[in-house]
């Protein structure tokens, strides 16, 4: 398994949107969060996790982070073209009770 990772990033209006690519563990998650933090005056993120298949619990942690920060500025976290394997591990993990999830980007963009 690849452990690479890269993101990029959309930002529309007070929404960004982060597009990850590989595996999200410890380093992934760092580069999210580092990334959620340069964009202080967003109040809407959505993670589009199209092209990252494995999220392991330190890649969670630092989502949950990122949960956290949005939450506490009444913002909210959405993700979106999620693998079943990860959309079933985020429900068991109650994620989805802090968090949204949408099918694509553009759905997320108009909720």
């Amino acid at each position: 398994m690849s452990t690479d990772f890269n993101l990029t990033t959309e930002l529309h209006d007070k929404t960004l949107v982060i597009i990850t690519d590989g595996y999200i563990n410890s380093t992934g998650g760092e580069q999210i969060v580092q990334e959620f933090d340069k964009h202080a005056d967003v109040n809407k993120l959505i993670l589009n996790l199209e092209n990252s298949k494995v999220v392991n619990s330190i890649g969670i942690s630092h989502l949950i982070e990122v949960i956290e920060k949005l939450n506490q500025a009444n913002g909210k976290l959405i993700f979106t073209n999620l693998d079943p394997t990860i959309e079933k591990t985020f429900s068991i993990m109650g994620l989805f009770q802090f968090a949204g999830k949408a099918d694509t980007v553009e759905s997320a963009l108009n909720t």
